[in-house]
């Protein structure tokens, strides 16, 4: 860690490796272990038992759940919750034996949310806003917005900025359908494509 970086709470059982950014804010709690070169953004909270790898970069107002293993190559924006003990992977053909395996990069986009336990299998976005159930196993790119669970999951719906499934269509055109949510009144644009996969 730099010098500069003592305005975050690190529990004394948690590991922070020299070279990891953490933002001002942040708490990291019990058994905790940070590598070098991650990067973790401001007022994030860090569940126990918690690993966060080599260079993996974390945005701000994250909430890490107990139990998670965030690997090399997967990239967190800001606002994400990840649930308890759910899951990434980042190897598409893993053997204990390989020499020259790949990481395989995921994004995880502002806003989304990841149920406990859910799997998510590399190489994915994970759209804004998104929610993911408890117990999914994620094998494809999740537009923003959509809701998916299930093994494997597919897109059920649609979900609100405030997390509240959406039913209310209020307008619609050729590229964009509009839900208004019923719960807080926002207004949520959906596009079309990923609108008409609930149909197929």
């Amino acid at each position: 860690m730099n010098s500069e970086q003592k305005k975050f709470f690190a529990h004394p059982t948690a590991i922070v490796e020299e070279g990891a950014t953490i933002g001002e804010g942040t708490k990291i709690w019990h058994f905790v272990h940070v590598r070098k070169g991650a990067k973790i953004g401001k007022n994030c909270n860090i569940g126990k038992d918690v690993y966060i790898d080599v260079d993996v970069e974390i945005g701000n107002n994250v909430k890490i759940q107990n139990g998670v293993s965030v690997y090399r190559g997967v990239k967190v924006e800001d606002d994400v919750f990840l649930g308890p003990h759910m899951t990434f992977t980042n190897d598409l053909y893993p053997r204990s034996f390989n020499q020259n395996w790949e990481v395989v990069k995921t994004l995880v986009k502002k806003g989304a949310s990841i149920g406990a336990n859910a799997t998510i299998v590399c190489g994915i976005t994970i759209g804004e806003y998104a929610m993911i159930g408890a117990g999914s196993v994620v094998t494809k790119s999740v537009p923003d917005f959509g809701l998916v669970y299930g093994n494997p999951a597919r897109l059920k719906g649609f979900v609100c900025y405030c997390g509240r499934k959406l039913s209310n269509v209020v307008h619609q055109d050729e590229s964009y359908v509009t839900f208004r949510c019923s719960y807080c009144g926002k207004e949520v644009k959906i596009q079309r494509q990923y609108y008409e996969e609930l149909f197929k």
